[in-house]
């Protein structure tokens, strides 16, 4: 009994290590390179949310501190990236459909200008797009930098605010991790399938 008892006391300990880790680091990829499209960005500030309202040892001050930070500086580096590459970062992916979708981002951050930024956010994939279209297109650095904050703010922490506060629901707080895990799952096969979609449109064969 010891033995499980010290199992379950390291876990205890190691556990919120491992959420922040993997909560930042899809965070903060999914803001900052292209390979980080398919992440469940969204999905996972919610569940976290609904995870820290149902673990004691899991700070909820700690979690949005961490995702504001990795969500600022995905965008930084993404418009980074954009500035410092432009076209040439973006031209060499060579998917049709990848394609199209940055056409759609460079559409919508000519036509939204400063608001796309923090609009984007709660798009998928253009969310990991509009920082280095941004960048590329020679968006002001301090406009850039206002709007980042702003988004930060309202996806990162609101989102993850969200989750928390939806764990009060008499019923929802008892499977925590089944819904976390539901999220998750969906928002990987939504993406996935999305894409898929994308590869066999008829317009990939024009």
């Amino acid at each position: 009994m010891e033995l499980f008892t010290s199992i379950d006391s390291q876990f205890a300990d190691i556990g919120p290590l491992l959420l922040y880790l993997i909560v930042g680091s899809i965070v903060f990829f999914e803001s900052a390179v292209l390979f980080g499209i398919f992440l469940p960005g969204s999905s996972i500030l919610f569940s976290a949310g609904l995870v820290a309202a149902s673990e004691d040892n899991v700070s909820i001050s700690a979690l949005l501190t961490l995702i504001f930070i990795a969500a600022f500086f995905g965008n930084q580096v993404g418009f980074v990236l954009g500035r410092t590459f432009g076209r040439s970062y973006l031209s060499k992916r060579n998917s049709p459909a990848l394609q199209r979708v940055i056409l759609k981002c460079e559409r919508f951050y000519e036509k939204s200008g400063w608001w796309s930024v923090v609009a984007a956010r709660f798009i998928p994939w253009v969310r990991t797009l509009v920082p280095p279209i941004a960048g590329a297109s020679k968006m002001p650095y301090y406009q850039f930098l206002a709007a980042n904050v702003l988004g930060a703010l309202a996806w990162g922490v609101g989102i993850t605010l969200a989750g928390y506060y939806t764990a009060s629901i008499p019923g929802v707080k008892t499977f925590t991790y089944a819904i976390a895990g539901f999220f998750i799952l969906g928002s990987i096969v939504s993406a996935i399938v999305d894409y898929l979609r994308r590869r066999r449109s008829p317009q990939d064969k024009s």
